[in-house]
């Protein structure tokens, strides 16, 4: 049996962070566990995953030493965001801020590439194997595993996304909201610059979101009606580019495909407990949410930050004990269901469409972005950053 202090399932983006993370600031015996390839190989073309990396998240990357290792990323200065129902348009701008960008779009493997390579590989065990049992002991658990290996480890972080096996062996039961809805991603050119811009456009039926990778070219992600996802998947390339330039309202000109399209169902999940003796969640293992904000991966780092400081502040021999690791999960949860409630509150409003809630969606939109300290205050809050006076 191999003996680790942490064992952590998931190697994705927040599970190799969370390793990085511990082996910069502890001196700890880690493994991370995935069925995947952890190092994925970067394709000259753009990845259709990507997320939008805040500057809050950037700061934590750059303090284990990842953010100058990426090997390609995309500043934007602006967003903006406009409605088709109504009067209601949102400009935010990093100028306003006194900053030089708002974030980076970054490739969704791009990260994890470079989170490998910043994992120290003397005090991390990277192994590729699956999942299989939990056995709770003493001291922690022993981690069976797929391919014949028994692991035992102090503390187990679960790492492992949405459809966490780590919760459900666990016995940690979530609620869960079906929004009916599926989300597509896929990359797209476009006839006119991008503008160093995220733009998002809120339609009848879905939400457009055009993410720049570079001048030209963007990831899109539509959330859709089931009913509209449908139709949308049945056309053929040709089609689906002339759908898309006109949801867009030829803000772009003509739009086409770089990349072939994939769905997903948009699902809503919270743990009822983040941790547990000897056990926490992170990241969407803990909570994930609908991808209106596209905060999914800077609530993870979140994550990963608060539990690496309850864990260097705490003066327990015992890695792993409850006392620690429910003050992360009390100070994450707030934060994270809020946000959930906030993306849940901002999906019903964009899709009633009767005139009194028409006319009063788009006067709070223009009262916000006429009002700077309001302006200011929502654009720190998506930055990672409050104002303090």
């Amino acid at each position: 049996m191999n003996n680790f202090d942490v064992v952590i399932i998931g190697g994705g983006i927040v599970g190799l962070s969370m390793a990085a993370e511990l082996a910069n600031k502890m001196t700890l015996s880690i493994a991370v566990i995935d069925p995947n390839d952890l190092n994925p190989t970067i394709s000259p073309k753009f990845h259709t995953r990507v997320s939008a990396i805040t500057p809050a998240s950037i700061d934590f990357l750059k303090s284990i030493n990842v953010w100058n290792e990426l090997e390609r990323k995309n500043a934007f200065e602006a967003t903006k965001v406009w409605d088709q129902n109504s009067h209601g348009r949102l400009n935010f701008h990093a100028k306003d801020e006194g900053m030089e960008y708002l974030g980076y779009i970054v490739e969704n493997d791009v990260i994890q590439s470079a989170l490998y390579r910043a994992t120290e590989p003397s005090t991390t065990a990277m192994i590729q194997a699956s999942l299989v049992e939990l056995i709770a002991n003493d001291v922690g658990y022993q981690v069976v595993l797929n391919n014949g290996q028994t692991l035992s480890c102090k503390l187990l972080i679960g790492a492992d996304g949405p459809q966490s096996k780590v919760r459900s062996l666990a016995n940690i039961e979530f609620k869960e909201q079906n929004y009916n809805q599926a989300a597509i991603i896929a990359n797209v050119l476009t006839e006119k610059p991008l503008n160093k811009t995220t733009w998002q456009r809120f339609l009848s039926d879905s939400i457009l979101a055009f993410l720049p990778l570079s001048d030209h070219q963007a990831s899109i992600v539509w959330s859709c009606k089931n009913s509209l996802a449908n139709t949308l998947e049945k056309l053929d390339d040709i089609a689906f580019n002339k759908r898309i330039t006109e949801a867009s309202e030829y803000q772009f000109g003509s739009l086409e495909l770089q990349s072939s399209r994939k769905y997903f169902p948009l699902v809503a999940r919270s743990a009822n407990q983040y941790v547990l003796e000897n056990l926490s969640l992170i990241g969407d293992a803990a909570h994930n949410i609908h991808p209106l904000a596209g905060q999914g991966v800077n609530l993870g780092f979140s994550d990963v930050i608060e539990l690496s400081k309850q864990l260097q502040a705490s003066n327990s021999d015992t890695l792993g004990e409850f006392l620690v690791l429910r003050k992360y999960a009390r100070a994450r949860r707030l934060d994270n269901e809020l946000m959930d409630k906030t993306m849940t509150g901002l999906d019903w409003v964009y899709k009633e469409n009767m005139e009194p809630l028409r006319w009063l969606r788009g006067y709070g939109m223009n009262l916000i972005d006429e009002t700077p300290a309001l302006k200011s205050f929502f654009q720190r809050q998506a930055l990672g950053k409050i104002k303090k006076n």
